[in-house]
């Protein structure tokens, strides 16, 4: 079970972001998020996004750091991945 986090990449809102994603449970990824502070706003659906000035203390803190394109890998190998589809159809209500 591990808690992974890219590069901040993400230009958005006037900052860069990183994703925080767990190999394993959305259950172990709240919890990491919770010890870390990281507020639930942050969380959309599969991952919590994370503005780059918290990426080396959540790296201090257990995430492990890894390109964008292995983190996008293992969450879609993990089974916990929310597809573009189904992403549409939480924000529609279905």
């Amino acid at each position: 079970m591990t808690v992974l986090i890219d590069p901040p990449l993400w230009p958005k809102h006037g900052t860069v972001w990183s994703h925080l994603v767990s190999d394993s449970s959305i259950e172990e990824l709240v919890a990491f998020a919770e010890r870390a502070g990281i507020p639930a706003r942050g969380f959309d659906l599969d991952h919590y996004d994370v503005p780059q000035e918290r990426y080396d203390e959540l790296v201090r803190a257990g995430a492990v750091p890894v390109p964008a394109r292995e983190l996008v890998r293992r969450l879609r190998a993990s089974g916990l991945r929310v597809t573009p589809r189904e992403r549409h159809g939480r924000s529609l209500g279905a």
